[in-house]
């Protein structure tokens, strides 16, 4: 699965300033959204990082619509997982982006701003009630009309939390926190009880954090971010009163999601988010702790927990419009996605598809457990992350909630600032 995304904005800068026929992998038939017509021809399919342990299963999806198709021919390339933005980039500018191509919604934004995302909205309007409402949205940029990609897989995932950690600082271990008040009052608490030796969260906030928190993250536009808001304030200075008393592990401003999750196994850090992937982990890494885990439902102020979506694009530029957008459809229609996330712990994105018994009895297993209370939560999810929030503009939050944290700014000049810098580089993308 994808572990890292860079912004391609600046490389696309140079592409979208060329002709379009120049940027896309096909003959540049002026932009149109038509994608009526006999489905035949040869396509290029590019995914990300899952060749490895899914091959069997793409050959087969290929030979499938071969045969339903025939005339049809689909070449499959996957890219490694690192500089797979950097490949994307290239290929776009230098005109051989494939027909088909694995995105996530940051991906897709500065395609779509160069010309090279095909709008699903007018070629495809017709699949559009396949998918879930937000999932589909997720490939939505702001300032645009249109969507740029069809939803392909969603994950989510729950709170662990030790309840052995609870129990010895006098919290119910059965009562894990269900509102960020409670959060932020049992997190010092453990803190006071363990002398500092125990943290409750190994994180700083994200901007998936403020989005869960109710923070206004970008004004409806999409021309200038928001989250310097009363509501931001307030949560980076609720964050500033975990560090302090470090309830927030000291280091948080340095953590990255496999140092988090070392501390959690460890019994640094009391509650950290994750997967039902995690609980095997667990179970071989940390046995004690495995015989100790809770499980909740991530915390929200909005109602809807976050949720991280894969989508899969048509090049607009592709001589093949009928091949290919029937190809991205038939990777991601029903069946296809059900077929799917029954070999990897990830979740349909297409309606309907997660009332199924697999994501909706359990079985007494810890795992079956998470993976019903994930894809519950998943049908009124929301991507939280702006798809127009690149990687600078992430480096630029952290900065600055570092700063505040360390006392070296306050959270409002803090976020002022973030913000500040966040809108520089977003009026760089053009």
């Amino acid at each position: 699965m994808p572990v890292s995304r860079r912004t391609l904005a600046v490389a696309l800068a140079a592409c979208a300033a060329l002709s379009l026929s120049a940027c896309g992998s096909g003959d540049g038939d002026g932009g149109s959204t038509d994608a009526s017509g006999k489905v035949e021809g040869d396509i290029t399919f590019q995914t990300w990082n899952l060749r490895a342990n899914f091959k069997p299963y793409f050959e087969g999806l290929i030979a499938d619509f071969e045969k339903k198709h025939p005339g049809t021919q689909v070449k499959w390339v996957d890219q490694p997982a690192e500089g797979y933005a950097d490949k994307i980039s290239a290929d776009a500018a230098g005109g051989t982006l494939p027909d088909v191509v694995n995105v996530s919604p940051d991906l897709v934004a500065p395609l779509a701003k160069a010309g090279l995302a095909l709008d699903l909205d007018k070629a495809a309007p017709q699949y559009r009630k396949e998918y879930l409402e937000g999932a589909w949205a997720s490939h939505e940029i702001p300032g645009m009309t249109g969507t740029y990609a069809f939803p392909w897989y969603l994950n989510t995932g729950p709170l662990f939390y030790n309840k052995s950690l609870f129990e010895e600082a006098g919290l119910d271990p059965d009562q894990p926190p269900k509102t960020y008040d409670e959060l932020f009052a049992q997190g010092l608490e453990l803190a006071k009880k363990s002398d500092g030796k125990v943290a409750t969260l190994a994180n700083v906030p994200t901007i998936e954090d403020f989005g869960r928190y109710g923070v206004g993250l970008m004004n409806k536009k999409g021309t200038a971010f928001s989250f310097n808001d009363a509501r931001g304030v307030e949560l980076l200075t609720k964050y500033k009163e975990l560090y302090d008393a470090k309830a927030l592990d000291p280091q948080a401003l340095t953590a990255t999601p496999e140092s988090s999750g070392k501390k959690f196994l460890t019994g640094a850090v009391a509650m950290n988010p994750g997967s039902a992937l995690d609980l095997g982990n667990f179970k071989k890494q940390a046995p004690s702790l495995y015989k100790n885990i809770g499980i909740t439902d991530q915390i929200t102020s909005t109602g809807h927990v976050n949720m991280y979506v894969m989508g899969v694009m048509v090049n607009a530029q592709t001589k093949k419009k009928p091949a290919a957008v029937a190809f991205a459809h038939y990777v991601t229609d029903a069946e296809h996605q059900m077929s799917f996330a029954k070999q990897v712990a990830i979740f349909p994105s297409t309606a309907g598809s997660l009332d199924d018994p697999y994501f909706t009895k359990e079985d007494g297993t810890d795992e079956t457990r998470v993976r019903v209370a994930a894809a519950k939560s998943l049908k009124s999810a929301a991507n939280y992350t702006p798809v127009l929030f690149s990687e600078q503009m992430k480096t630029a939050l952290r900065n600055e909630v570092a700063k505040a944290l360390q006392g070296k700014e306050s959270p409002e000049d803090a976020l002022d600032n973030a913000v500040s810098a966040c809108n520089r580089l977003l009026q760089q993308q053009g």
